[in-house]
């Protein structure tokens, strides 16, 4: 009953340390998601969906209207991360850049090129966001903790969406390469951590009582 109980809560703090966060950020950007069309994921997901105002196609230099969201997006984005109660709770904020399947240059390999493409978007944003003004009136120790939080990840097009936006990967469906052309802001949690290991002492405790 006490490893039941002890199980129970490790999941109900998982959970509760995800909504809080993703209804904090729905809260905030409701007024903004149509416009910049990005929607919020409920694994705490910022997804920007619109190819055409990120980047050029096979560039990686912020378009000007992507820019122009960003300078409103960041600020807002980190008060919240920065001064909630669960700013703790917060491990890593994944900048993902994703592609589409296509490639230009035939003899070389569309997948690795791809994801140097999406590495390289992925640092534009962050580096656009380190010489962003608000970025330089960040306390010492604010700074400190976005780069601890901050990686930049290239997912080249395995990740690719079919048109209902589900990974064609799973969903078996051909691809959209309109909504695989996108920018992803992902946060993870202390909750994910806490689930692994909820997993792993519940396989070895399985594998012990063999």
């Amino acid at each position: 009953m006490d490893k039941m109980k002890e199980n129970q809560n490790v999941l109900t703090e998982y959970v509760e340390t995800r909504k809080n966060l993703h209804d904090k950020l729905v809260n905030e950007f409701k007024g903004d998601t149509s416009r910049w069309q990005m929607t919020i994921g409920k694994d705490l997901t910022m997804k920007f969906e619109n190819p055409t105002v990120l980047f050029a196609i096979g560039d990686a230099a912020l378009t000007p209207q992507f820019q122009c969201i960003l300078d409103e997006f960041l600020p807002r984005y980190f008060d919240i991360l920065l001064n909630d109660s669960l700013r703790n709770q917060i491990r890593e904020i994944r900048i993902e850049g994703h592609t589409d399947d296509l490639w230009t240059y035939k003899k070389t390999d569309p997948y690795m090129e791809n994801m140097k493409l999406a590495q390289k978007r992925a640092i534009s944003v962050v580096e656009y966001f380190r010489n962003m003004p608000i970025y330089q009136q960040y306390t010492s120790d604010e700074r400190q903790q976005i780069e601890y939080w901050l990686t930049a990840n290239g997912l080249s097009y395995g990740k690719s969406l079919d048109d209902s936006g589900q990974y064609t990967q799973l969903s078996h469906k051909p691809i959209n390469r309109d909504l695989s052309r996108r920018v992803e802001i992902r946060i993870v949690t202390s909750g994910d951590d806490m689930l692994i290991d909820f997993v792993e002492k519940n396989e070895k405790a399985n594998r012990n009582g063999k």
